[in-house]
């Protein structure tokens, strides 16, 4: 058996970012070959990230990139805050956001590194959503956590779609306009209202005047157009767009 010395432990460690004691472990089985221990190394990881696959991994950042009216923004999932605050995780996070803006399907382009990372962190680590968002202009927005994301794209001046793009994190609307909220959302709503105001004693004909105006202020709730404002809650979103010549096209939130 060669001598495993820690000089050689230290350099397979600098190498591959793996714990010293798993280094140490491998070049033990590969008889002091580096190499080998390398092969030992992925061979671990693959197993690991196999046994971690079932883990829950709801801690991680949110990654955007954008440039030229096209951005990219991803969610990476990890199991504690600590490794998403690591500077691997976050490079990983950056590396793959910027391989999804030049068009590379990540979910399947990218499972070498994913292994690795799983290897280095010692948790189950994921790729979850990825969106992709191409306009006139694209605005994005990340928040100082990492943990929301916004990309909008719209027509008007640079700083209408910086607003727009705080606008969807802060109030987190689902649709852009109020004939796009989903009709299953508007019945389970409606049949919601319907039942309280029976239990206040309302008469059917009554009920039914009612709930065109609850329906119609859901709908404008969940639409983007019809928020109030947030730097102006006297205005609407539409008005502030109408206001400066504005239109938005489309928007994505992303959140861990």
């Amino acid at each position: 058996m060669a001598e495993i010395t820690a000089v050689l432990v230290k350099q397979l460690r600098d190498a591959t970012g793996i714990s010293m004691l798993k280094c140490k472990q491998s070049l033990e089985e590969a008889n002091g070959d580096l190499e080998k221990a390398r092969e030992v190394l992925r061979k671990l990881g693959e197993a690991d990230a196999a046994k971690r696959s079932d883990k829950e991994a709801g801690e991680g950042v949110i990654a955007v990139k954008a440039e030229d009216g096209k951005a990219a923004m991803l969610q990476l999932f990890c199991e504690t805050d600590f490794v998403a605050k690591g500077e691997s995780f976050q490079n990983l996070a950056a590396e793959l956001v910027a391989d999804a803006l030049v068009g590379k399907d990540i979910k399947t382009e990218s499972e070498a590194k994913i292994q690795e990372a799983i290897q280095k962190n010692g948790e189950n680590i994921k790729i979850g959503e990825v969106n992709i968002l191409e306009g006139e202009k694209v605005a994005s927005y990340l928040h100082s956590n990492e943990k929301i994301g916004v990309l909008v794209s719209f027509s008007g001046a640079d700083e209408i779609g910086k607003d727009i793009a705080m606008q969807v994190a802060a109030m987190n609307p689902s649709v852009l306009n109020p004939d796009e909220v989903d009709e299953a959302e508007v019945a389970k709503e409606a049949e919601i209202q319907k039942e309280i105001l029976a239990k206040e004693g309302k008469p059917a004909e009554m009920i039914e005047k009612i709930m065109e105006g609850k329906l119609k202020k859901f709908r404008d709730s969940q639409s983007l157009v019809k928020q109030a404002f947030v730097k102006d809650s006297a205005k609407t979103v539409e008005a502030f767009l109408a206001e400066n010549n504005a239109k938005v096209e489309k928007f994505v939130r992303l959140a861990i």
